[in-house]
């Protein structure tokens, strides 16, 4: 079976080329890749696999975060 969320995966990493690995310009592609990676899991069940997706608990968590920081994927450092 070929992964259906392949070209999202590779948008992924075309985008960040693209930035400069800037993860904050990327979002729309990344959500992309998530709401694939739903649809991937809700037609085929948890126990399948993709090596374009992460696990179904952990989509869950990063789709949960996304939601709830609403950080745009920007990277926020602590003063040492």
């Amino acid at each position: 079976m070929s992964d259906p969320c392949k070209a999202e995966a590779c948008a992924i990493q075309d985008c960040l080329k693209q930035w400069n690995y800037n993860e904050s310009r990327c979002t729309k592609v990344i959500d992309q890749l998530y709401a694939c990676c739903t649809k991937f899991y809700n037609d085929n069940g948890e126990s399948a696999r993709s090596p374009c997706c992460p696990t179904p608990s952990l989509l869950e968590l990063k789709i949960k975060q996304r939601k709830q920081e609403q950080l745009d994927a920007q990277l926020v450092h602590k003063r040492r």
